[in-house]
């Protein structure tokens, strides 16, 4: 590992790059900012080697790209593509950012935006349920979403007009856009064609590994590469935010189990592994790898982190009725609904593969059993938790307590400390660490009047931009 040979003073170095390149599969001269590039372009040999021997990632850097190609071992959807305002892509969005990339990986060193949509539209409409409708706004948004996710990512720049302005009025806005090549090439690096699949599975990288399978008398598993394994039980650790032992074979288990393996991942990222009964957790203290940091600031973080606790009491409490405990659903079933919704028609059958499921549970045996908490409790104990606190929350939650518990959830569900089914979440252990939450709420000082009749206008200026600050301050977003 070649972490280990470098210099004590080059490390926080070498490992601000590492957690770079593995929270960032893409990185271009202005993503996700002007000094990541070259910190990668520094450390690049090395890297290369330690992010393959750990985790099996190939690293790609160029003088202007750093390309990590990673190993699906399961499907995730834990890191969508998002807009500028952080709303998750819908499929139309993806489909005009698959189109448009199409687009872009064809046309010359310039485009304009209406000519880009020009030939979105007219592939979309080859596409059975995907429409571009420059005169439908709705479509003219998401079309510049998708575009605009381009642009953050250096495949495109701007280079004159407005994109907005185009969006506004398609009539009489335009933006010209300069198009970086190597980006746009370095985007779309699929392990196979879609039209080669017959199931989702296909498109998880991991199915070209050696997995556990049957021999040829069909009844005797054959064992997994232990290195493999070990590599398998790493890209968990950088991947999700929790590990537990539950969803992993005896082999898995093991391997999570060893002190080496998590070290080797702790030396490479600068990260510290929190072991407990149930699991391993990778604690961020930069700030800088995450997609999410939780606990954290803003209304919805907040409330997150109270109503984690006010589940961990309700399930510890010795008073309340016995929650009832249930297994959480098995990805199998997922990837059954995906692909009996697959287009037959446009699979290639001569070249088509099946896709093999790849088993995410524990052993054959029983599975684990969670704590099961309803939606009428979640959404009782977010009221009470408006009610409570509801002063120091952002002006727009507090009108809607129904979209806060959503938000909440989802940000639990995000982290793995709950997981959701039909009619409630299931209660997972690692929450347990955010028992006996404690509140502290700062009120503001109360405030009659605008301006004191006693104080002259400088005063009064005075005074206003002090309550400004003041009002800040007590808002949580």
């Amino acid at each position: 590992m070649r972490a280990r040979e470098i210099p004590t003073l080059a490390l926080d170095s070498y490992q601000r790059a590492a957690r770079v390149a593995l929270s960032n599969h893409l990185v271009t001269a202005t993503y996700p900012d002007r000094i990541a590039l070259p910190l990668l372009r520094r450390w690049a040999t090395e890297l290369r080697e330690d992010l393959l021997d750990l985790f099996g990632y190939r690293l790609e850097v160029t003088e202007t790209t750093a390309r990590l190609f990673p190993v699906m071992d399961d499907l995730d959807a834990s890191q969508p593509a998002r807009t500028a305002s952080d709303r998750v892509f819908d499929r139309r969005r993806y489909a005009y950012l698959a189109l448009a990339l199409a687009t872009l990986g064809r046309a010359g060193n310039q485009i304009t935006l209406s000519e880009l949509a020009d030939h979105v539209t007219s592939e979309a409409g080859q596409v059975d349920g995907v429409e571009l409708a420059t005169d439908r706004a709705s479509d003219r948004d998401a079309f510049v979403d998708a575009v605009g996710w381009l642009a953050a990512r250096g495949a495109i720049s701007l280079a004159d007009g407005d994109a907005g302005g185009w969006a506004n009025n398609p009539a009489a806005g335009e933006a010209l856009y300069d198009i970086e090549r190597s980006v746009v090439v370095a985007l779309f690096r699929p392990p196979r064609a879609v039209q080669h699949l017959r199931s989702v599975t296909g498109l998880l990288t991991g199915s070209d590994l050696p997995m556990d399978d049957e021999d040829d008398e069909g009844d005797t598993p054959r064992s997994t590469d232990p290195k493999e394994t070990l590599r398998k039980i790493r890209r968990a650790l950088v991947e999700k935010p929790v590990v537990y032992f539950d969803d992993l074979d005896q082999d898995g288990r093991t391997a999570l189990a060893s002190v080496k393996t998590v070290a080797d991942v702790e030396l490479l990222t600068g990260l510290t592994s929190e072991r407990r009964a149930e699991g391993v957790t990778l604690i961020d203290t930069s700030g800088r790898m995450s997609d999410i940091r939780f606990p954290s600031t803003g209304t919805i973080a907040q409330v997150a982190l109270l109503l984690a606790g006010e589940m961990s009491d309700r399930v510890v409490d010795p008073d309340a009725p016995e929650l009832s405990r249930h297994p959480i659903d098995k990805e199998s079933d997922l990837v059954d609904r995906l692909d009996a919704a697959i287009p037959g028609g446009g699979i290639f059958d001569d070249l088509a593969e099946f896709g093999h499921g790849r088993s995410t549970g524990g052993d054959a045996g029983e599975p684990a059993l969670y704590p099961f908490v309803e939606n009428s409790w979640l959404a009782s104990t977010v009221t009470e938790l408006v009610d409570r606190f509801g002063r120091t929350f952002a002006a727009q939650w507090q009108a809607d307590p129904e979209g806060l518990r959503e938000r909440a959830i989802t940000m639990l569900d995000r982290l793995r400390l709950i997981h959701r089914i039909s009619g409630g979440v299931l209660v997972l252990p690692a929450i347990a660490r955010y028992r006996d939450v404690m509140v502290s709420v700062k009120d503001r000082a109360p405030q009659n009047s605008l301006f004191d009749e006693t104080t002259d206008h400088s005063d009064t200026a005075e005074a206003g931009n002090a309550a400004e600050q003041g009002n800040r301050g007590a808002h949580d977003d």
